[in-house]
């Protein structure tokens, strides 16, 4: 029995709505990961502070903290190899494919070097404590490098245009909203 196959309208009428919705729902994991990638950034810069700090406590701290970043960049890895597999069921643009494939592989590296530095700064030997250091700089490295490449690749939300001309600007509501607002709190003194 012939296949039957619709035509290329129909086929593309169908898709239309959808990749519509598929293009807002990619834009928004896109800032989600975005929010992601910047914490982790945040983290592996905390850890390489505190690791390079001279006393036993903040260098627990700094380990401590790459911990969390092991299993932060493991999510993070985990979320773009879902968004990986969301576009090949799907169409989706090229130029939009490659990007995620980008921040794929550095997701992956993120998540191996700061897997690398837990486990040398868990160790006992200087050596290992010296060798976790080196890795959580490269991994701070590698997690700004992946925040930014995020940046790159998420388009910018667009705010509704304010109407300027409904502002006066010598409107006193205004001038009084404005002076609470940036008000000192009583007893705070401005010195």
């Amino acid at each position: 029995m012939p296949e039957a196959r619709p035509t290329d309208r129909a086929v593309h009428a169908a898709h239309a709505p959808r990749a519509t919705a598929a293009d807002e729902n990619t834009a928004q994991v896109m800032r989600m990961l975005g929010q992601r990638a910047h914490q982790l950034r945040a983290t592996a810069r905390a850890a390489e502070h505190f690791s390079a700090q001279g006393n036993e406590a903040d260098r627990n701290t700094g380990s401590w903290l790459m911990s969390c970043a092991v299993a932060m960049a493991g999510d993070m890895a985990g979320e773009v190899d879902a968004l990986t597999r969301m576009l090949k069921e799907q169409p989706a643009d090229v130029m939009f494919k490659q990007t995620v494939a980008t921040l794929r592989v550095r997701a992956h590296q993120v998540h191996a070097a700061t897997r690398a530095a837990d486990h040398f700064l868990d160790g006992e030997t200087a050596e290992d404590q010296d060798t976790g250091s080196w890795l959580v700089s490269t991994a701070y490295t590698l997690a700004k490098q992946l925040a930014a490449e995020v940046d790159d690749g998420t388009t910018p939300l667009r705010r509704p245009a304010v109407d300027k001309t409904t502002i006066e600007p010598h409107d006193p509501v205004l001038a009084r909203r404005v002076a609470q607002a940036t008000a000192t709190p009583p007893g705070r003194d401005a010195a």
